[in-house]
């Protein structure tokens, strides 16, 4: 501790002056003046009483003030460059678009603006992944991720931060396995889908059929009563795949299939199944669903080529629990001008019971939150308000993209202009895909893209959109999902392999700096964007 009367000055003329050992710069004595120094230990109470009573009394009360300013300046000095050090947003102003695109992009891709801007999306997607791991609709994991991701919201000041409440699914995996017995013993590596229903407690065992297309399995029609149809198609598009996926259980089931196994839908594979959504239809029979890796589909189909023959034991516990609360989260910066005129960009909050989930889909809502709180931090408030929002159940069920567009848009005051989805992973970004409900808009809200070719992402084409975000087009908004590199997103997508180590911090700084450029160049343009109605 500062002792600020650790020794007092005595001058020839018979001044008493302090001086302040601290970090403020003491007053310097004049090289001619002869100086006593009568330190602490060394001085008698009467000695200073002496001094004090020969001076003078105006003296002694510069001395005090004089003192007393002394210390003043010594705390307050530090204390403001403490506050003045302090990261605080900049006092909002209103910037063209292509200066705002400036602006995001230096301080998204250098943390470097005059406001010491210093990007969160990288740490705090280290840190919802490793705290809280993969995040089901219905989970405790989820939730508890929903209540970590408020409370940071509102740490970073950002304005009305709440949710909407939300009723999900709550399925549940349990135990599984698929063993071959014949023509020899193997376990097959294999995820239950989302939605399937379980086998008996003693699993179940039947011989297998492969076959390699819709066309094949009819071909094979009467093949199929009583066997397990194992569906080895490989990876062409995610699009076109994936429907072997989500309906190869009723396409199966429809010929006597007593179970169905699926080819993981992605274009590579280290012995990994993917998990994901599948249906059941009303008019026929439920049966048991999983994937499988592509290493053990293609085994089976050259097992089968051989005339081989092919039995399996399916065990799975897979079933629903009861529906869940769950909840969309979501804060804003709000417009100056327009404020129930909302620019939305989001992504889905929940996972599938695998992994992480960091691609899918904690990076596209950590990247939404980023852009929003970037923009505040610049100070950079368009007219109007711009929205980020963590959907829930987007992996199997879509309430909360559904409860979103029934509560915030064409009920109240709220009225969207634009919403952007970040599903498809935060790799390098390449643009927007959109869907506009008219040319105009169309070509306005594309302008935008050239001012991100620094970055790699001035591209824009169409359609677009996302799935949570798909309500909202139903209603005639326009929407867009961020185009990435997607040359590896499948390899890991829906798997164990989905985890924080496949996210590159350079990346998902210019994906934050995409999000926030549309954002704000949207949110603040002149024109009018709300249709009449």
């Amino acid at each position: 501790m500062t002792n600020f009367s650790s020794f007092w000055v005595i001058g020839p003329s018979g001044h008493l002056s302090p001086e302040c050992q601290c970090c403020c710069a003491r007053p310097r004595m004049s090289e001619l003046e002869s100086s006593t120094l009568i330190k602490d230990g060394e001085r008698s109470d009467g000695g200073v009483r002496m001094v004090l009573a020969r001076m003078p009394r105006w003296k002694l009360l510069l001395f005090v003030v004089t003192s007393l300013l002394v210390v003043a300046a010594c705390i307050v000095i530090p204390v403001a460059v403490i506050a003045r050090n302090k990261v605080q947003p900049a006092p909002p102003t209103t910037h063209s678009c292509a200066d705002a695109a400036r602006m995001i992009i230096q301080a998204a891709m250098h943390d470097s603006s005059p406001h010491n801007y210093t990007g969160l999306a990288f740490e705090r997607l280290s840190d919802l992944t490793t705290i809280f791991g993969p995040r089901l609709s219905g989970s405790k994991a989820l939730e508890d991720a929903l209540d970590w991701i408020l409370q940071k919201m509102d740490e970073d000041g950002l304005a009305n931060v709440q949710v909407d409440n939300v009723t999900v699914p709550a399925w549940v995996r349990g135990h599984e396995y698929v063993t071959m017995n014949l023509p020899r013993k193997k376990d097959i590596g294999m995820m239950g889908l989302g939605g399937s229903v379980n086998t008996s407690s003693e699993g179940l065992t039947a011989p297998v059929i492969v076959v390699t297309s819709w066309d094949d399995l009819d071909s094979k029609a009467s093949e199929v009563p009583g066997k397990i149809v194992v569906y080895n198609v490989p990876f062409v598009e995610y699009s076109t795949t994936v429907a072997y996926r989500t309906q190869g259980a009723i396409r199966a089931a429809r010929y006597g299939a007593v179970a169905g196994l699926v080819r993981s839908i992605g274009p590579v594979s280290l012995y990994t199944p993917h998990t994901g959504s599948m249906s059941y239809a009303a008019d026929v029979p439920q049966i048991p669903y999983a994937a499988i890796t592509s290493e053990d589909a293609q085994l089976m189909q050259r097992m089968q080529d051989l005339d081989m023959p092919i039995e399996l034991t399916i065990y799975m516990e897979s079933h629903y629990d009861q529906p869940a609360q769950s909840r969309n989260v979501m804060a804003e910066l709000r417009g100056t001008e327009l404020p129930d005129e909302i620019v939305v960009v989001g992504g889905h909050t929940d996972s599938w019971d695998v992994g992480n989930g960091a691609m899918d889909d904690a990076g596209g809502v950590l990247v939404s939150w980023e852009a929003v709180r970037l923009l505040q931090q610049l100070g950079l408030v368009p007219r109007r308000t711009v929205r980020v929002v963590g959907w829930t159940n987007e992996e199997n069920g879509l309430a909360g993209g559904n409860a979103y567009a029934d509560i915030h848009e064409g009920v109240g005051p709220e009225r969207h202009v634009f919403a952007i989805e970040s599903d498809n992973g935060v790799t390098a970004p390449q643009g927007l895909g959109i869907s506009a409900p008219s040319a105009s808009i169309y070509n306005m809200y594309s302008a935008i893209a050239p001012l991100l070719s620094s970055i790699g992402a001035g591209n824009v084409s169409s359609p677009g959109g996302g799935a949570d975000i798909d309500p909202l087009r139903a209603k005639g908004v326009p929407v867009a999902g961020l185009l990435v590199d997607r040359t590896k997103y499948f390899w890991y997508h829906h798997t164990n392999a989905d985890t924080f180590d496949k996210v590159d911090p350079v990346e998902i700084r210019q994906c934050v700096a995409t999000m926030a450029t549309y954002a704000y160049c949207v949110a603040n343009m002149e024109e009018d964007l709300v249709p009449n109605t």
